[in-house]
């Protein structure tokens, strides 16, 4: 995969993100350990125009970048006019092109425990649901395609088909490794590992995605980095994932 900007066409960069009506009042209640906007429906915002902006910069996309680089309010009130329905939650795509040409892709999306929007430690709900996790039997070549999200995922949607993750309604995960067998990320989430009681991360040096909830954790203290390597995982380990439509979710580790 070329990073390069002489075909712009051929991928869009992207950021997918949570409106939800109830997330301002318990932003606000967990204020000390939730980033500015605390009154924004949209889940961890700024981060996610940091993160566009970011991706724009990797590539040198001058016109993208220009338009990305608007305030936040203007920047939260050009996602407005995508919800059709202010008092369901939905998930967003943006989508933003080479020359700077922005969509958002809205759909309704299920209502969830608000508190799994914060890192687990505020977590009140004692049975929530696991995820399967297993760990990729390939390996992925780290790119700018895989630190910054774009719409060239063929490589995640290979690793997910061959763990047998056929819908993005299963309640599943594949870690995604590198040459060197170091867990990069997950096909649709950051993990966490816990080792000598401390929660660890892949660092940005493995290959993985600068993920928004992955900066939220770090910010926090919830976790730090770690390279961690496929031998390294144990089958049936308890994990974190966590996603910014989804927040933080509890998985299990399955290598057998």
């Amino acid at each position: 995969m070329t990073e390069t900007s002489s075909s712009p066409q051929s991928f869009e960069i992207i950021s997918s993100l949570r409106f939800d009506p109830g997330l301002p009042d318990a932003a606000c209640r967990h204020a000390s350990s939730y980033p500015d906007p605390h009154k924004s429906p949209y889940y961890l915002l700024a981060y996610h125009q940091d993160r566009l902006i970011a991706a724009a910069a990797h590539f040198q996309w001058n016109r993208a970048l220009t338009w990305l680089q608007q305030d936040l309010q203007s920047f939260e009130e050009f996602l407005d006019s995508s919800i059709a329905d202010r008092s369901k939650a939905w998930r967003l795509r943006i989508v933003v092109n080479s020359q700077g040409k922005a969509r958002v892709e809205a759909n309704a999306t299920a209502s969830i425990d608000l508190m799994s929007l914060f890192i687990p430690s505020l977590h009140t709900n004692p049975d929530p649901p696991i995820w399967r996790v297993y760990v990729d039997t390939e390996s992925t070549i780290p790119s700018g395609f895989t630190t910054h999200k774009t719409t060239a995922r063929d490589d995640y949607a290979a690793a997910r088909l061959r763990a047998g993750i056929n819908s993005p309604t299963d309640l599943a995960e594949v870690l995604v490794v590198n040459p060197n067998d170091e867990v990069m990320e997950g096909s649709i989430t950051t993990p966490y590992f816990l080792r000598d009681h401390m929660w660890i991360t892949p660092p940005l040096s493995s290959g993985g995605n600068a993920g928004i909830t992955r900066r939220y954790a770090l910010s926090q203290g919830f976790c730090l980095e770690h390279t961690i390597s496929r031998d390294e995982l144990v089958d049936g380990e308890l994990c974190w994932l966590s996603n910014g439509v989804r927040g933080f979710i509890r998985g299990q580790i399955i290598t057998k």
